[in-house]
């Protein structure tokens, strides 16, 4: 009997509604890094008609060069795969090199949806960690997501914006101040539930995970981190992590900022180029629909595009890409969209975000200089006894 050929398909090219539309047995796959058999795991799932591939996730686990601890590494991953189950898929999987089975006590429900294969991981030289003689740059921690972006845009938008955004501020440093990590396709969004196929890696999974990440770095003399992120859900998360890093480890400077974009240099550039009013770039609106354009025209659709401005705004509270007033707020997104899109994205176009791209790495590359000169002249106070650095050794 001649066996069954299989379809892959890669889960975050889709748009929200055409997984809204997938048949809930079709097997989801998220996979600890690359360099799988495909073969391998289409006898594993009994070749079935077509299996979903996810984002790969890209370091963590034991063996993959940046190792966290078991309990939270793997409590992100079953937070993700807990997201896909709440949106009634019933073959979700982690695919897994050998000989990484969690030791956690919460493992027990998980186990049964944890694919084994060989990996080259086992045997390969370990990549993710930086190399000692990038000590002393500003390490990069690129961080997207993977969520709904409307009818017209994939579910890659975040990841696929800062991960350009990272390595364009690297290279517009020729590779001397900055060094980028693998970019992280996966965050934490409160408001999954509203429409399909968004993941979530929960709050305090995300915050241990990454503190965890800033531990190990730290350790090995590592001094200069700056969390970059693509997915405004992870803002507030990530400077709590950033609070916890500066006191656990006082002399490194760790920083991040509210998305890309929107600091003194961003915001400039928004107001020079854009034609849709505020309400215009809240989500999947005009910015990220133009920057996709520029960066992945093929995975845009903007045939569906559908511009959505009627967020309920009030003086103080009102969504756009730099986001209004003093109040902060959670409600339900099904109250202000019906398509997932808080935004003009009929106002995108490439040129637009072509010209916002240079301005986000242009921005980024001075925020690297501005964490250079903060950490310097404050090496250089405590050195020379500053205060209490003068009294107590630290």
């Amino acid at each position: 009997m001649a066996t069954r050929k299989v379809n892959y398909f890669n889960y975050e090219a889709l748009t929200w509604d055409s997984v809204a539309t997938l048949p809930r047995d079709t097997p989801l796959v998220l996979p600890l890094g690359a360099g799988y058999d495909m073969d391998m795991l289409a006898d594993q799932l009994s070749h079935p008609q077509k299996i979903g591939m996810l984002p790969a996730f890209p370091f963590g686990w034991r063996n993959s060069g940046l190792e966290v601890p078991d309990q939270h590494f793997w409590q992100y991953i079953f937070n993700l795969l807990d997201s896909l189950r709440d949106d009634g898929f019933t073959q979700v999987y982690c695919l897994a090199p050998q000989g990484i089975d969690p030791q956690s006590s919460f493992v027990g429900a998980y186990s049964p949806c944890i694919l084994r294969q060989p990996h080259p991981s086992q045997d390969a030289p370990k990549t993710f960690l930086p190399p000692d003689s990038e000590r002393g740059k500003v390490i990069l921690i690129p961080i997207g997501h993977t969520e709904q972006h409307g009818y017209h845009l994939p579910l890659s938008v975040d990841t696929v914006i800062i991960e350009a955004i990272a390595n364009g501020t690297v290279s517009a440093q020729l590779t001397t101040r900055s060094y980028a990590l693998p970019v992280m396709p996966y965050g934490v969004s409160t408001h999954r539930s509203s429409f399909a196929a968004t993941m979530n890696a929960g709050g305090c999974a995300f915050e241990d995970f990454w503190l965890a990440v800033i531990d190990v770095l730290a350790a090995r003399g590592f001094d200069r981190f700056y969390f970059m992120s693509g997915h405004g859900g992870n803002s507030s998360f990530l400077v709590n992590i950033v609070k916890y890093a500066g006191e656990r480890h006082r002399r490194i400077f760790c920083a991040t900022a509210w998305l890309h974009t929107s600091g003194r240099i961003g915001a400039e550039a928004l107001d020079n180029y854009r034609t849709s009013p505020i309400g215009g770039m809240g989500h999947a609106g005009e910015l990220e629909t133009a920057y996709m354009l520029h960066l992945r025209p093929d995975l845009c659709k903007m045939e569906r595009v559908v511009d959505e401005t009627d967020f309920i705004a009030t003086p103080d509270y009102y969504m756009d890409w730099i986001e209004g007033g003093s109040l902060v707020a959670n409600p339900p997104w099904d109250d202000d969209t019906a398509t997932g899109a808080y935004g003009a994205g009929s106002h995108a176009t490439a040129e637009k975000g072509r010209l916002w791209l240079e301005a986000a790495i242009k921005e980024k590359a001075d925020h690297v200089e501005q964490i250079h000169e903060q950490h310097e002249r404050r090496e250089k106070r405590r050195n020379a006894g500053y205060g209490l650095w003068g009294k107590f050794k630290r």
